[in-house]
């Protein structure tokens, strides 16, 4: 009699909950024992919350808040048994979700996630994997996780078809079938596109078929019939995959563009059909962008243009062929497969007041840089006009600034894109507002605290890390100085300007016949090969430690001999020797600075400038140097010794430079 009343009672119960106000639904249990819940909103859902995922007081699930560089996590707070007693197989399941992205500029970036995983603990994962992987693990069958990726940002690392898409992923970011975003029509078949960031809410049907061992993935506008035909499909046996006991929930990340994730609402469901979600029930997406209205100028103005057009029609042809030639790019047909990198020089142009003087942020040996605002979407940003030779390798050139363009990394300066004319290159990077670390430490600017310094420069050995060893590519930057490290609104370090960074492939050693670089920071085997590799990079980041840390140039030109020059290295390990050691730590400190840090800065200075190559460390011990995870080698006197002896290749100190900055460069184009 009891079993008869379990329908019943179950109707009786989420009819209780309707009428009382309540929007969440879960969990409920079936007859047979299958699992399934539903939350039309979150009000007083007891979710597992992790990073900076919340519950907004009108039931919004936010999983990311708009602050760049974060991830979060939201799991249902129990597991759920998804195999089968009897056959120990995965079951059948389904499950719906409703979720909306917000940027407040034209562009998003990372996307979110539903997965099932055997563990709800993400808290190692890095931003740029969607919070779910690293490098180390990514495409391992020992992470038994299954995931739907709504993907805003694309990554040829992942063979990503697009920067807006639906993936189907096991145990890694690189989905097994993915499609554009979209549906297809019940009426006529025809393929409609979606926008994932459009700001509008929109739901995903995810269905598992035992049987035929198929994974559906549906998506539409909220409150559309949904589809037939799934938009995208995969044939995978889930048993392969997952444990016996698992957790479902979401997972989302940003990159450096402020982007916010919400799902409004969820179901699941084992063997059948996951309950259906109340969307008028559904909290309501946040607005940052209000509806346009009409404006009455334009109702008032119009017809007078209208008329002035018909009068005027030379003069205003004039002005179209005036502008025509003042906005003309020069952009060739293989440009097209760098897609979105490219901006127009009517935008920079109007972002930059026409490159006024009183937007000039600085001038160096590559170009000038301008302070600018894009006129739809207010990002802040830097322009660089550099001069080039259109027919000398640009396409390669263009596919290394694009490749850049795709770090990830909070201690790099993000290149957002590119612009061509005649005779000229535009880079167009994130605004830093601080400028560059050079002129806190020689131009007379506030004097930085050392903490400040030394957060610097573990923010740099950080980056270099990343360009080194955890991106998909080598990167040497082959510039490393304080002008090139720009101070965001926090005074955190972001290695910039990679005009003369090179990119190769892990385990290939690089090929380069130029020496480019800046004075004092060269290291001596340049002056033999020409072939910038990682540690060369090591050698100027110990320059540039040393630099931070005592105040100083790496090369004192005061006096006109160049015998007489004085080199910082130099006098860092004579007052080392002499057991001198407060006298190299910059006077303007007065003395207030950690002692510990500021000897392991000067050590690693000086180990990372050591005149052997394979005498330096790797960037990876630098860091755990710094972190206190090994010790640093103590400098012995026949370390000292040799390192006095060999001192800087006659050729690096004599080799020309520009009077600017003293920057090497024979390659056309700085490359």
């Amino acid at each position: 009699m009891f079993d008869d009343m379990k329908p019943v009672s179950l109707m009786l119960l989420k009819l209780l909950l309707v009428g009382v106000g309540l929007s969440i639904i879960a969990p409920l249990t079936t007859g047979n024992g299958d699992h399934q819940f539903v939350y039309s909103g979150f009000a007083n859902a007891s979710l597992i919350l992790e990073g900076t995922a919340l519950i907004t007081p009108s039931g919004l699930l936010e999983l990311t808040n708009g602050t760049v560089m974060n991830m979060s996590h939201a799991f249902y707070p129990a597991p759920l048994r998804f195999r089968d007693s009897a056959s120990s197989t995965v079951g059948s399941f389904s499950a719906s979700f409703v979720f909306g992205i917000i940027s407040i500029y034209d562009l998003s970036s990372h996307g979110l996630a539903m997965l099932v995983a055997p563990s709800k603990n993400f808290s190692a994962a890095p931003v740029q994997y969607l919070g779910l992987f690293d490098g180390s693990n990514n495409g391992n069958t020992t992470n038994h996780i299954f995931a739907v990726e709504l993907d805003t940002w694309q990554n040829s690392e992942f063979r990503d078809i697009n920067s807006n898409h639906i993936g189907i992923d096991i145990n890694g970011l690189t989905s097994v079938q993915s499609c554009p975003a979209g549906f297809f029509h019940d009426q006529n078949g025809a393929f409609e596109n979606l926008t994932l960031s459009s700001q509008e809410a929109m739901q995903v049907w995810v269905e598992y078929d035992r049987e035929k061992s198929q994974i559906d993935v549906t998506l539409a506008p909220l409150g559309m019939v949904k589809p037939r035909r799934p938009s995208v499909s995969a044939i995978q046996n889930l048993s392969d995959v997952l444990t016996d006991v698992a957790y479902i929930g979401f997972s989302s990340s940003t990159g450096k563009i402020h982007t916010k994730h919400y799902v409004l609402g969820w179901s699941f469901a084992m063997n059948g059909p996951a309950p259906p979600i109340d969307v008028t029930m559904l909290p309501k997406l946040p607005r940052h962008h209000a509806k346009g209205r009409r404006s009455w100028v334009l109702e008032v103005v119009l017809p007078v243009a209208t008329a002035a057009l018909l009068l005027s029609l030379g003069t205003i042809g004039f002005l179209l062929v005036r502008r025509h030639f003042r906005y003309a790019e020069v952009q060739d047909d293989w440009e097209s497969e760098f897609g979105p990198h490219r901006f127009s020089y009517k935008d920079l142009f109007h972002a930059t007041g026409g490159f006024e003087s009183k937007n000039l942020l600085g001038v160096g040996g590559f170009g000038r840089v301008y302070k600018g605002v894009l006129p739809r979407s207010r990002l802040k940003i830097a322009v660089k006009r550099v001069s080039h030779d259109s027919k000398q390798g640009m396409k390669e050139f263009i596919a290394e600034i694009v490749s850049i363009g795709r770090l990830q990394n909070r201690n790099l300066v993000q290149l957002l894109g590119y612009c061509r004319r005649k005779g000229e290159l535009i880079l167009v990077y994130e605004y830093m507002p601080n400028g560059s670390l050079d002129k806190y430490l020689h131009d007379g600017k506030s004097v930085l605290s050392w903490t400040q310094r030394f957060r610097i420069i573990k923010g740099i050995a950080s980056g270099l890390l990343y360009l080194h060893e955890e991106w998909e590519k080598v990167v040497v930057h082959r510039d490393i100085k304080p002008s090139n490290v720009l101070l965001d609104d926090e005074m955190n370090a972001r290695l910039g300007d990679f005009g003369l960074a090179r990119l190769y492939d892990h385990g290939v050693d690089p090929q380069t016949t130029h020496v480019v670089g800046t004075i004092g920071y060269l290291a001596p085997e340049l002056a033999r090969s020409g072939n910038a590799s990682p540690p060369t990079d090591v050698f100027a980041f110990g320059v540039f430690v040393l630099e931070v840390t005592c105040g100083q140039r790496p090369v004192n030109y005061q006096k006109s001999q160049a015998e007489s020059q004085r080199m910082l290295v130099d006098w860092v390990l004579d007052n080392v020797q002499r057991g001198s050691f407060s006298d190299t730590v910059d006077a303007r400190l007065n003395g207030s600075y950690d002692v510990g840090e500021a000897y392991l800065a000067l050590k690693i200075g000086l180990l990372c400038s050591y005149p052997f190559a394979k005498a330096r460390p790797t960037m990876r011990q630098v860091m755990q140097y710094f972190d206190g995870e090994i010790e640093a080698p103590e400098l012995s006197f026949e370390v000292l010794a040799s390192m006095q002896s060999e001192g800087f290749d006659p050729y690096i100190i004599s080799y020309p430079f520009s009077t600017s900055n003293n920057t090497v460069s024979h390659a056309s184009g700085g490359r």
